[in-house]
């Protein structure tokens, strides 16, 4: 009995260690693209494959933002808390591949493009003919700019160089970091293709899941917030 339990316990540290999160987390985003690339298998490759890495790295993200909350409301899943490091790491690392992507695909590597601009040929100049794709993808950039550092201070060794309070703080950006990102995807999955020169396509499977998976990480967070704010002050764990 005691063998079994000692086994147990091994096997589940092995699990929750640095390489069986990262093990975890990699197969989970490889099953998460190609789940959402065969969601989108009517599209073009390009956009088929830009999507599928964005919405990846979005469910990433959200599964590390819901993940705190959790374990505020249930105790057994806190043995999950280490798990948001490697899901925020990895939401990063995809939202570059699909950056990469629109870049070289979409765009191809014109940045005015990126932000809505085209070259008109009787003016010889950029001019503005996307609005909402221009101000969309500035904010994905900026959300990007705010992932990074954190994904590369996700680690114990930045804890100990920039102290716990100051990394804490760091580590805040990553509220910001989720609502822009709910913009970013929000705005591709309703407004994107809302143009009146164009036809509108069947509205995107996933515009309601998505819209359901957001108000599950806003009411968990709240809730998570509520619970903490009623205890003691003498038993609230820190944030």
């Amino acid at each position: 009995m005691s063998d079994d339990t000692s086994g147990g316990g091994r096997l589940a540290r092995r699990w929750t260690g640095s390489l069986g999160r990262n093990l975890t987390v990699i197969v989970l985003a490889a099953a998460l693209v190609a789940g959402f690339a065969a969601v989108h298998i009517q599209w073009s490759p390009m956009h088929r494959w830009n999507r599928a890495f964005g919405d990846a790295s979005f469910l990433l993200l959200a599964l590390a933002m819901a993940m705190g909350a959790t374990a505020r409301l249930w105790r057994p899943a806190g043995r999950l808390i280490a798990f948001r490091r490697e899901l925020g790491v990895y939401a990063t690392l995809l939202a570059i591949v699909h950056l990469a992507i629109i870049l070289a695909g979409w765009v191809t590597w014109d940045l005015w493009r990126l932000f809505g601009f085209e070259l008109h040929p009787q003016l010889g100049r950029y001019v503005m003919v996307q609005h909402g794709f221009g101000l969309a993808n500035a904010i994905g950039l900026v959300a990007l700019v705010l992932a990074i550092p954190l994904a590369l201070t996700s680690n114990d060794a930045s804890v100990r160089r920039l102290g716990a309070r100051t990394w804490k703080v760091l580590q805040m950006g990553a509220v910001p970091l989720w609502w822009l990102s709910v913009a970013h995807v929000g705005y591709f999955l309703f407004a994107h293709f809302l143009s009146f020169h164009r036809a509108t396509p069947d509205p995107n499977a996933l515009q309601w899941p998505f819209v359901g998976l957001v108000l599950a990480v806003v009411i968990l967070r709240l809730a998570a917030f509520a619970t903490a704010s009623a205890r003691p002050r003498d038993l609230r764990r820190p944030a």
